[in-house]
Protein backbone atom coordinates (compact mmCIF):
# COMPACT_ATOMS: atom_id res chain seq x y z
CA UNK A 1 0.00 0.00 0.00
CA UNK A 2 1.07 3.06 -0.63
CA UNK A 3 1.08 5.92 1.75
CA UNK A 4 -0.18 9.34 0.73
CA UNK A 5 0.18 12.83 2.11
CA UNK A 6 -2.16 15.66 0.66
CA UNK A 7 -0.26 19.24 0.74
CA UNK A 8 -3.48 21.55 0.53
CA UNK A 9 -5.96 19.44 2.43
CA UNK A 10 -9.02 21.20 2.72
CA UNK A 11 -8.57 23.11 -0.61
CA UNK A 12 -11.75 22.04 -3.26
CA UNK A 13 -8.63 19.82 -5.28
CA UNK A 14 -7.41 18.36 -1.76
CA UNK A 15 -10.90 17.24 -0.93
CA UNK A 16 -11.01 15.47 -4.49
CA UNK A 17 -8.35 13.81 -4.13
CA UNK A 18 -8.75 13.08 -0.51
CA UNK A 19 -12.35 11.15 -1.53
CA UNK A 20 -10.47 9.08 -4.66
CA UNK A 21 -7.81 8.20 -2.42
CA UNK A 22 -10.10 6.82 0.40
CA UNK A 23 -11.55 4.69 -2.30
CA UNK A 24 -8.88 3.28 -3.73
CA UNK A 25 -7.39 -0.23 -1.89
CA UNK A 26 -3.90 0.63 -2.73
CA UNK A 27 -3.62 3.62 -1.10
CA UNK A 28 -3.63 4.93 2.23
CA UNK A 29 -3.79 8.84 3.27
CA UNK A 30 -1.63 9.08 6.20
CA UNK A 31 -2.22 12.92 6.44
CA UNK A 32 -2.83 16.00 5.29
CA UNK A 33 -1.28 19.40 5.34
CA UNK A 34 -3.27 22.79 5.59
CA UNK A 35 -3.21 26.12 7.34
CA UNK A 36 -6.76 25.61 9.09
CA UNK A 37 -9.08 22.60 10.08
CA UNK A 38 -12.07 21.67 11.20
CA UNK A 39 -11.62 18.10 12.19
CA UNK A 40 -13.39 17.08 8.87
CA UNK A 41 -10.85 14.88 7.84
CA UNK A 42 -10.68 10.85 8.69
CA UNK A 43 -7.06 11.37 8.83
CA UNK A 44 -4.93 14.11 10.77
CA UNK A 45 -4.18 17.39 9.42
CA UNK A 46 -0.86 19.29 10.76
CA UNK A 47 -0.13 23.12 9.66
CA UNK A 48 3.82 21.90 9.22
CA UNK A 49 5.09 19.88 7.71
CA UNK A 50 8.00 18.85 9.95
CA UNK A 51 5.05 17.58 12.23
CA UNK A 52 4.48 14.68 9.20
CA UNK A 53 4.53 11.00 10.42
CA UNK A 54 7.39 8.71 9.00
CA UNK A 55 6.83 6.46 6.06
CA UNK A 56 5.10 8.74 3.54
CA UNK A 57 5.70 7.58 0.06
CA UNK A 58 4.92 10.48 -2.12
CA UNK A 59 3.06 13.78 -1.44
CA UNK A 60 0.46 15.30 -4.04
CA UNK A 61 0.17 18.90 -3.73
CA UNK A 62 -2.45 20.94 -4.98
CA UNK A 63 -1.92 24.41 -2.67
CA UNK A 64 -0.15 27.91 -3.10
CA UNK A 65 3.01 28.75 -5.12
CA UNK A 66 3.98 30.43 -2.06
CA UNK A 67 4.09 27.11 -0.15
CA UNK A 68 5.91 25.17 -2.79
CA UNK A 69 9.71 26.13 -1.82
CA UNK A 70 9.32 25.38 1.92
CA UNK A 71 7.57 21.81 0.18
CA UNK A 72 10.56 21.11 -1.74
CA UNK A 73 12.95 21.35 0.50
CA UNK A 74 11.20 19.36 2.85
CA UNK A 75 10.86 16.49 0.16
CA UNK A 76 14.84 16.13 -0.03
CA UNK A 77 15.21 16.53 3.54
CA UNK A 78 12.80 13.83 4.06
CA UNK A 79 14.05 11.80 0.10
CA UNK A 80 9.78 11.81 -0.56
CA UNK A 81 8.25 11.75 -4.34
CA UNK A 82 6.09 14.82 -4.73
CA UNK A 83 3.58 15.34 -7.20
CA UNK A 84 3.57 18.92 -8.13
CA UNK A 85 0.03 20.26 -9.28
CA UNK A 86 0.42 24.11 -8.19
CA UNK A 87 0.37 26.00 -10.65
CA UNK A 88 1.28 29.83 -11.12
CA UNK A 89 5.06 29.14 -10.25
CA UNK A 90 7.86 31.64 -10.86
CA UNK A 91 10.90 31.33 -13.24
CA UNK A 92 13.10 30.56 -10.12
CA UNK A 93 10.74 28.69 -8.31
CA UNK A 94 10.88 26.25 -11.98
CA UNK A 95 14.57 26.47 -10.87
CA UNK A 96 14.06 24.89 -7.92
CA UNK A 97 11.69 22.12 -8.95
CA UNK A 98 14.30 20.97 -11.68
CA UNK A 99 17.19 21.50 -8.99
CA UNK A 100 14.75 19.43 -6.73
CA UNK A 101 14.47 16.42 -9.22
CA UNK A 102 18.24 15.98 -9.42
CA UNK A 103 17.25 14.33 -5.89
CA UNK A 104 14.04 13.18 -5.63
CA UNK A 105 11.51 12.00 -7.63
CA UNK A 106 9.28 15.28 -8.92
CA UNK A 107 6.03 14.92 -11.15
CA UNK A 108 5.04 17.84 -12.58
CA UNK A 109 2.39 18.93 -15.19
CA UNK A 110 0.59 21.72 -16.38
CA UNK A 111 -2.75 19.77 -16.51
CA UNK A 112 -3.15 16.48 -14.42
CA UNK A 113 -5.59 15.34 -16.76
CA UNK A 114 -5.05 11.93 -18.81
CA UNK A 115 -7.48 13.41 -21.13
CA UNK A 116 -5.39 16.38 -22.03
CA UNK A 117 -2.27 14.92 -21.93
CA UNK A 118 -3.21 12.72 -24.64
CA UNK A 119 -3.61 15.90 -26.51
CA UNK A 120 -0.49 16.87 -25.99
CA UNK A 121 1.04 13.70 -27.27
CA UNK A 122 -1.56 14.15 -30.63
CA UNK A 123 -0.42 17.48 -31.16
CA UNK A 124 2.79 16.40 -31.49
CA UNK A 125 2.34 14.29 -33.74
CA UNK A 126 -0.57 15.72 -35.90
CA UNK A 127 0.67 19.91 -35.86
CA UNK A 128 3.89 19.86 -38.13
CA UNK A 129 1.67 17.90 -40.67
CA UNK A 130 -1.25 20.30 -41.04
CA UNK A 131 1.45 23.39 -40.49
CA UNK A 132 3.54 22.32 -43.65
CA UNK A 133 -0.25 21.55 -45.39
CA UNK A 134 -0.89 25.82 -44.67
CA UNK A 135 -2.98 25.61 -41.59
CA UNK A 136 -3.05 27.94 -39.26
CA UNK A 137 -3.11 27.66 -35.65
CA UNK A 138 -5.40 29.31 -32.38
CA UNK A 139 -5.58 28.01 -29.08
CA UNK A 140 -9.16 29.06 -27.21
CA UNK A 141 -9.39 28.39 -23.52
CA UNK A 142 -12.62 28.70 -21.37
CA UNK A 143 -12.45 28.91 -17.58
CA UNK A 144 -14.94 30.13 -14.94
CA UNK A 145 -15.32 32.99 -13.79
CA UNK A 146 -13.33 33.12 -10.68
CA UNK A 147 -9.83 31.82 -11.98
CA UNK A 148 -7.00 34.13 -11.41
CA UNK A 149 -4.36 33.79 -14.46
CA UNK A 150 -4.95 33.71 -18.43
CA UNK A 151 -4.51 32.49 -20.61
CA UNK A 152 -4.28 29.02 -18.66
CA UNK A 153 -1.24 27.25 -18.10
CA UNK A 154 -2.92 24.04 -20.08
CA UNK A 155 -2.77 26.55 -23.06
CA UNK A 156 0.42 27.45 -23.09
CA UNK A 157 1.35 23.77 -22.46
CA UNK A 158 -0.57 22.59 -25.87
CA UNK A 159 1.39 25.79 -27.44
CA UNK A 160 4.15 24.38 -26.18
CA UNK A 161 3.53 21.46 -27.15
CA UNK A 162 2.88 22.40 -30.89
CA UNK A 163 6.43 24.41 -30.75
CA UNK A 164 8.51 21.60 -29.51
CA UNK A 165 7.78 19.68 -32.67
CA UNK A 166 9.51 21.89 -34.90
CA UNK A 167 13.14 23.10 -34.86
CA UNK A 168 14.07 26.08 -32.55
CA UNK A 169 14.58 28.17 -35.79
CA UNK A 170 10.75 27.47 -36.85
CA UNK A 171 9.02 27.78 -34.06
CA UNK A 172 5.52 30.08 -33.86
CA UNK A 173 5.44 33.09 -31.69
CA UNK A 174 2.64 33.46 -29.43
CA UNK A 175 -0.32 36.73 -29.83
CA UNK A 176 -2.35 36.83 -26.84
CA UNK A 177 -4.03 40.65 -28.34
CA UNK A 178 -4.90 41.62 -31.80
CA UNK A 179 -6.72 44.15 -30.41
CA UNK A 180 -3.10 46.72 -30.94
CA UNK A 181 -2.49 45.39 -34.47
CA UNK A 182 -4.16 46.62 -37.86
CA UNK A 183 -2.46 43.90 -40.01
CA UNK A 184 -3.10 40.94 -41.77
CA UNK A 185 -2.30 37.34 -39.31
CA UNK A 186 0.93 36.46 -39.77
CA UNK A 187 1.69 32.96 -40.82
CA UNK A 188 4.30 31.90 -38.15
CA UNK A 189 2.04 32.75 -34.68
CA UNK A 190 -0.47 31.08 -32.77
CA UNK A 191 -3.19 32.82 -31.18
CA UNK A 192 -3.61 32.37 -27.81
CA UNK A 193 -7.21 33.59 -26.26
CA UNK A 194 -9.18 33.65 -22.99
CA UNK A 195 -12.90 33.25 -22.02
CA UNK A 196 -13.96 33.77 -18.38
CA UNK A 197 -17.71 33.01 -17.38
CA UNK A 198 -19.68 31.03 -15.11
CA UNK A 199 -18.86 27.91 -13.55
CA UNK A 200 -16.71 26.51 -16.67
CA UNK A 201 -14.29 24.13 -14.90
CA UNK A 202 -11.81 24.11 -18.41
CA UNK A 203 -12.63 23.49 -21.92
CA UNK A 204 -9.70 23.86 -24.19
CA UNK A 205 -9.72 23.95 -28.43
CA UNK A 206 -7.22 24.05 -30.37
CA UNK A 207 -8.04 25.02 -34.03
CA UNK A 208 -5.86 24.83 -37.04
CA UNK A 209 -7.25 26.74 -40.10
CA UNK A 210 -6.83 25.80 -43.69
CA UNK A 211 -8.02 26.20 -47.06
CA UNK A 212 -11.95 25.35 -46.95
CA UNK A 213 -11.65 23.45 -44.13
CA UNK A 214 -11.13 22.82 -39.94
CA UNK A 215 -9.59 20.72 -38.10
CA UNK A 216 -10.41 21.37 -34.25
CA UNK A 217 -8.50 18.66 -31.44
CA UNK A 218 -10.91 19.59 -28.16
CA UNK A 219 -11.11 18.65 -24.38
CA UNK A 220 -13.51 19.73 -22.20
CA UNK A 221 -13.65 19.20 -18.15
CA UNK A 222 -17.04 18.34 -16.95
CA UNK A 223 -15.79 18.11 -12.99
CA UNK A 224 -12.72 18.38 -10.94
CA UNK A 225 -12.42 14.82 -10.16
CA UNK A 226 -10.86 14.69 -13.72
CA UNK A 227 -7.56 16.60 -11.86
CA UNK A 228 -7.97 14.21 -9.11
CA UNK A 229 -7.73 11.22 -10.70
CA UNK A 230 -5.06 12.25 -12.50
CA UNK A 231 -3.23 13.14 -9.21
CA UNK A 232 -3.91 9.88 -8.24
CA UNK A 233 -2.57 8.15 -11.25
CA UNK A 234 0.44 9.81 -11.04
CA UNK A 235 1.03 9.41 -7.38
CA UNK A 236 0.76 5.54 -7.65
CA UNK A 237 3.82 6.12 -10.86
CA UNK A 238 5.79 8.32 -8.84
CA UNK A 239 6.13 5.97 -5.41
CA UNK A 240 9.19 4.38 -5.66
CA UNK A 241 10.40 5.89 -8.67
CA UNK A 242 14.48 7.23 -9.02
CA UNK A 243 15.30 10.98 -8.96
CA UNK A 244 13.91 12.44 -12.07
CA UNK A 245 11.38 15.08 -13.13
CA UNK A 246 8.81 13.17 -14.75
CA UNK A 247 5.73 14.16 -15.87
CA UNK A 248 2.18 12.85 -17.01
CA UNK A 249 3.22 12.10 -20.60
CA UNK A 250 5.11 9.18 -18.55
CA UNK A 251 2.37 8.25 -16.57
CA UNK A 252 0.57 7.71 -19.96
CA UNK A 253 3.86 6.11 -21.59
CA UNK A 254 3.51 3.27 -18.52
CA UNK A 255 -0.38 3.09 -19.06
CA UNK A 256 -0.07 2.16 -22.19
CA UNK A 257 2.76 -0.10 -22.49
CA UNK A 258 0.44 -2.43 -19.69
CA UNK A 259 -2.28 -2.56 -22.12
CA UNK A 260 0.70 -4.15 -24.55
Amino acid sequence: MINVVMNGCNGRMGQVISGIVAADDSLNMVAGIDKFDDGHNPYPVYSELNRLPSGVDVIIDFSTASAVDALLDYCVEKNIPVVLCTTGLSEAQLAKVADTSKKVPVLKSANMSLGVNLLIKALKEYAPILAENGFDIEVLEKHHNQKLDAPSGTAIALADAINSAFDESDRYEYVYDRSTRREKRRAKEIGISAVRGGTIVGDHDVIFAGQDEVVTFSHMAYSRALFGRGAVSAAKFLAGKQPGLYDMSNVIDELLAKQK
